[in-house]
């Protein structure tokens, strides 16, 4: 049984990602799951001079304790015009500033979603990449399309997807037993 952390890169109160997230973590069976909000670890823009005047925030240093406390990941991303939202690049970013391979040593499944036909593909690409580089090896990802029309109270209704779904979990399970 692995420990796994779980948390979407979004700050809204009524995120699709999130919910995405919980239908997903609700699939995983025969681990433990901690499902968190970064929102309740609330951190300033990154700035250099806040760093060398005031130190790393200590929200920065609870979530590398919880990632540190945590065999896996799973992350659901968020996008905002093309790219990861502000809100989630800077938890990144505060995060490879006390320890440059934040993720080292974490398997991570991702997924993204928004409302368009691209399910925020590009956050989710970059996201990949970027874990990379700080350690993490992303074991599957998962670009959840048109949000709206394909996900109905807590539930994925379309029949392609969810077996997409399914199929990416299934995978990520094998990988973290290994």
């Amino acid at each position: 049984m692995k420990n796994i952390l779980a948390f979407a890169g979004s700050n809204g109160s009524v995120s699709i990602n999130q919910q995405l997230l919980e239908n997903i973590t609700g699939r995983i069976q025969g681990h433990h799951i901690k499902m968190i909000k970064l929102t309740d670890y609330p951190l300033p823009i990154y700035s250099r001079d806040i760093e060398v005047n005031e130190g790393i925030p200590e929200n920065v240093k609870k979530l590398k304790e919880l990632i540190d406390s945590h065999d896996a990941l799973v992350v659901a991303v968020n996008e905002h015009n093309g790219a990861s939202s502000a809100f989630f690049k800077n938890n990144i970013d505060w995060l490879s500033r006390l320890k440059r391979n934040f993720l080292e040593g974490k398997q991570i499944l991702l997924f993204s979603t928004s409302p368009g036909k691209r399910g925020a593909k590009s956050s989710l690409e970059y996201t990949r990449h970027i874990f990379a580089r700080f350690g993490g090896q992303v074991i599957e990802s998962f670009s959840f399309p048109s949000f709206r029309d394909n996900f109905e109270e807590g539930q994925v209704i379309n029949e392609v997807l969810d077996m997409g779904i399914e199929d990416v979990l299934t995978t990520f399970a094998h990988q973290i037993e290994n």
